[in-house]
């Protein structure tokens, strides 16, 4: 089988978010099956072109028509993990300081998504299925119905489309149609809706199955509240939709080998983890004690997060004996508060607003419980890291996080994995803090939860194996 992955970012090359993960790890895991081909399209962004950590060779180049243009097309490739990349070169849209953001967005990555497909009929590619990723790649199946679906190359072609946040959708106004994709008047329809263009709900509509990255997802994004205003389409099609939940790469996130943590650990030598906590204690200046309840909050620092939450509740949580330890970007709104948080209580919290991978793993190494008070989340994977380092979830029951965190019960010590609370308000989530809080100061049952945390399977396997029954499917 040969499929190809369509997307605006995959690491190692470029990651700002989740999808980054995603195109790195199930692609690779998908690559141990010596039956499958896979290669991986992604824009060749200068921040790959201008650096010299990969060895990248050009291909071939042409040009793409997109409306009234005539865009050039170079193609460059490198192979990782039995895969090929490839990378679609045009200096106009893609050497630019970041990937999104522009205000001609819908333009870069309209031409993106076309030269996709004009690239696999120069290459002479024969894809099976072609599985695009957000709303970056959302035109690919709208372009492969008008323009490509005739041609041998896709005469056995299948596309699916992956919903990982359905609130960023790709929307253009009407002018653009003719302006820039320069398709026929019978896909107006098709790509039409609430006033503008829609490039999501194209990829709905045409794809042969949509995913979205959690099961729960699935379900909530049929609801209004959820769906940002796609409801209806999610339910005029929603016999093609499922959930399949992200895993993450437990190679990379293990507390045994983890390099770039000061004390590596498992459930054996736990005193390790706290080692690793009062490290960060001295190198983040708070007071330096391992039997102080540490919560770890790792996100970018916007409202859908929960933070108003916490907002609402910190200093009513910061009168017990407690650390607080942030990270992250985001609204200035939040980075203020976050900041006089630690001026306030600078015994307590440590706020610290920037972006920082290697803290972020000493964060999570280091922290007895992990924050995730989100008001939707479609999969997340901080819970996910947070529990591959022993560090007890305490989440809201939405999106990923219902489908990965299940409740503990210390009176029957079951296999729950951390403390969730349902309702968005602020004093349940307080509630669930307090209650972890509690079983802080009971060792025996906070090893056990911890020993549920470490053995749960958060790898790609069974996602790789859904993914493939996906696509065999079809």
């Amino acid at each position: 089988m040969n499929i190809i992955y369509a997307s605006s970012e995959g690491y190692p090359f470029v990651k700002t978010g989740g999808l980054g993960d995603v195109i790195y790890s199930l692609p690779k895991e998908l690559s141990k099956d010596k039956d499958l081909n896979i290669s991986i399209f992604l824009p060749y962004y200068n921040t790959i072109k201008y650096s010299d950590k990969y060895d990248i060779e050009y291909v071939t180049n042409f040009y793409v028509n997109l409306g009234w243009r005539n865009q050039y097309c170079g193609i460059f490739k490198t192979t990782l993990n039995n895969i090929t990349y490839y990378f679609i070169d045009n200096n106009y849209y893609f050497d630019r300081a970041k990937p999104y953001g522009d205000y001609d967005d819908g333009e870069k990555f309209a031409f993106f998504s076309k030269a996709i497909l004009e690239s696999i009929f120069k290459l002479n590619l024969y894809p099976d299925i072609i599985h695009c990723h957000d709303w970056q790649t959302a035109l690919v199946p709208i372009f492969l119905k008008a323009f490509y679906s005739h041609l041998d190359n896709f005469k056995n072609a299948k596309t699916v489309f992956t919903i990982h946040n359905i609130e960023y959708q790709g929307k253009v106004g009407n002018n653009f149609f003719h302006e820039v994709l320069g398709l026929g008047n019978e896909f107006f329809d098709t790509i039409h809706y609430d006033d503008c263009l829609n490039f999501m709900k194209s990829a709905i509509v045409l794809s042969d199955k949509v995913t979205t990255v959690s099961r729960t997802y699935a379900h909530e994004i049929k609801h209004a509240y959820f769906a940002h205003g796609l409801q209806y389409v999610i339910n005029d099609y929603a016999y093609k939709i499922s959930g399949i939940v992200n895993g993450i790469d437990t190679q990379l996130y293990n507390s045994e080998t983890d390099k770039t943590i000061k004390y590596n650990f498992d459930l054996k030598s736990l005193d390790k983890k706290a080692d690793n906590k009062t490290y960060l204690q001295k190198q983040l200046g708070l007071p330096v004690n391992k039997d102080i309840p540490m919560i770890g909050i790792i996100s970018r620092l916007v409202s859908h997060k929960g933070l108003d939450l916490v907002e609402y509740i910190a200093d009513e949580l910061l009168q017990q004996s407690v650390q607080l330890v942030i990270l992250g970007t985001g609204d200035y709104h939040f980075e203020e508060f976050f900041r006089n948080l630690q001026y306030r209580y600078p015994d307590k919290v440590s706020s610290n607003i920037l972006f920082d991978a290697k803290l972020a793993n000493q964060i999570y190494a280091s922290s007895d419980f992990f924050l995730m008070p989100s008001k939707t989340e479609p999969c997340g994977l901080s819970q996910l890291i947070a529990m591959r380092y022993g560090t007890v979830p305490i989440v809201r029951e939405t999106g990923g996080l219902f489908d990965t965190v299940t409740p503990f019960d210390k009176t029957t010590l079951n296999d729950g994995r951390g403390f969730t609370f349902k309702t968005y308000n602020a004093h349940d989530m307080l509630h669930s803090i307090n209650l972890a809080l509690d079983l802080y100061q009971d060792k025996p049952v906070l090893k056990h939860l911890i020993k549920n945390d470490l053995d749960y399977n958060s790898s790609w396997t069974e996602s790789a194996k859904e993914s493939l029954k996906l696509y065999k499917s079809i």
